[in-house]
Parts: C-alpha cells; sequence; structure tokens
C-alpha cells in the first residue's frame, strides 16, 4: 500500500512539473498568434466564388454599369452568401443592481400537564419518586431568528468592431457568420471572437449588423501573454481551491 501510494505521488509529481515545463518555452518570447488559414472563415472564402453569387446575366456592353456582376456599382454590397464579409459592430453598455434583505423570527412555547383526571393523577404521584408529579407532565419553548441581506452591482461595457465572415448559409435563409480578431502588442495577445446567426434583413447598408441582432451570440474579448499568465492562479493553488473544505 505504501509504495502504491508513492508512485501515485511520484506521477502526480511529474504531471505537475511536465505541466510547468510546457510554459518555460515562452519564456522571453511573444506568443504566437494564430495564422488566419487555419479558421474556418478562410475555408468559407476559400470554397466560395464568385461564380455561385452571379445573377443571370443579360447581353450588355462591356463598359456598361448596369451589369449584374457583383462588382457592379448597382449591386448590393451585404454579405448574403458564404464566404461574404460583414462587420459586426459591438456596444455593451449594461449595469445591473439588486438589492434584497429578509427576515424571519419565530418562537413557540409548550405545557403539558394533568393536574385531575378521574382521581389516576394522584394515584401515580403516589407511585412517583419525590419532586415528581402529573402536574407538570412536559414543558417546551424554542425560538429562532434569521436576518439576511444581498447587493449586486454589475457594469459591463465593451466597444469593439470585428469583420465576420459567413461560413453557412441555412436553408431557411439565416446566415451563420464566425469572426476573429488577434493584437499582439509587446508581450501579450488580445484576441477578440464572435460567431452566431444573422438574418440578411438586419444587415444595414453599410455591411454592419449590430451585436444585438444577432442570434446566440458568443461574444468573447480576452489575451493571452505574460499579463494574462501572472493573473491567473498556480496550477498547486487552483487544486488546492477545489480539495480544501475550508
Amino acid at each position: 500500500m505504501k509504495k502504491r501510494i508513492l508512485k501515485l505521488s511520484g506521477a502526480f509529481c511529474m504531471a505537475l512539473i511536465a505541466a510547468g515545463c510546457g510554459r518555460v518555452g515562452d519564456v522571453g518570447r511573444v506568443p504566437d498568434m494564430t495564422p488566419p488559414k487555419d479558421s474556418a472563415e478562410f475555408e468559407a472564402m476559400r470554397a466560395s466564388s464568385f461564380d455561385n453569387m452571379r445573377l443571370p446575366e443579360r447581353e450588355s456592353s462591356a463598359a456598361s454599369l448596369w451589369t449584374p456582376a457583383p462588382m457592379s456599382l448597382v449591386s448590393d454590397r451585404r454579405a448574403a452568401h458564404r464566404g461574404d464579409i460583414l462587420t459586426v459592430v459591438i456596444q455593451i453598455d449594461d449595469r445591473a443592481e439588486i438589492q434584497n434583505s429578509s427576515g424571519r423570527s419565530r418562537s413557540s412555547s409548550d405545557n403539558v400537564s394533568i393536574p385531575a383526571m378521574i382521581g389516576l393523577p394522584q394515584r401515580i404521584d403516589s407511585a412517583l419518586p419525590d419532586g415528581a408529579g402529573m402536574d407538570e407532565l412536559a414543558r417546551a419553548s424554542s425560538s429562532s431568528a434569521f436576518k439576511g441581506s444581498g447587493n449586486i452591482s454589475r457594469r459591463d461595457k465593451l466597444t469593439l468592431r470585428v469583420a465576420a465572415t459567413v461560413v453557412e448559409t441555412l436553408p431557411n435563409g439565416v446566415l451563420h457568420i464566425q469572426g476573429s480578431q488577434e493584437v499582439r502588442v509587446n508581450y501579450e495577445v488580445r484576441e477578440l471572437t464572435v460567431s452566431g446567426f444573422v438574418r440578411p434583413s438586419d444587415i444595414g447598408r453599410r455591411n454592419e449588423v449590430a451585436y444585438d441582432r444577432i442570434a446566440g451570440a458568443r461574444i468573447s474579448y480576452g489575451g493571452r501573454g505574460q499579463i494574462s499568465d501572472v493573473q491567473q492562479p498556480r496550477y498547486g493553488q487552483q487544486l488546492a481551491d477545489i480539495i480544501l473544505p475550508y
């Protein structure tokens, strides 16, 4: 049993060391950025072609401004097909304040006695030890009190713009969009991702859509690098927070 515990302890220590060694390679290096071609947006744009989007052309001069081709001055520039790009405008300014309080109190008292009952209490009293009698069979009392209060105040503010790509057109015409953006400043990479479903009619004439028009929106804004690494608790502390009951 002792050998088994030692083996488990050794394996646990090796796992922690391996996790720590994986971070050694990042010492003194800027964090790598995700290659743009390793994304669903690039695959959607590469798979699409103007041939699939072109409307039936009528006979017209090659120099005519009224050609129905996608690059025409009179064509609709809003995203509508797989591979098209649109701009997502994120302007979140939410505030929530919740205050509540509650109180509860209770008290009770019970007293049971049988001073007379066709002479039976007197007969029982004579058989009971000194000091005991039927006049005070039982007496009980209890009381409890509770008071609680809570206060929640939260403020979220985020203003961003990100280009997203139509990765799929659903049978009902709704567009599945997905976009990502990475900005590296010194040794920190800020990451912004957005995805969701958009109706073509909600896309404005400037080929923009507001975040509150996106159904099932998933917006993530975070980062990775030296600053984010310092802000995270160590592995040992995370394990301690899970295991320790206090």
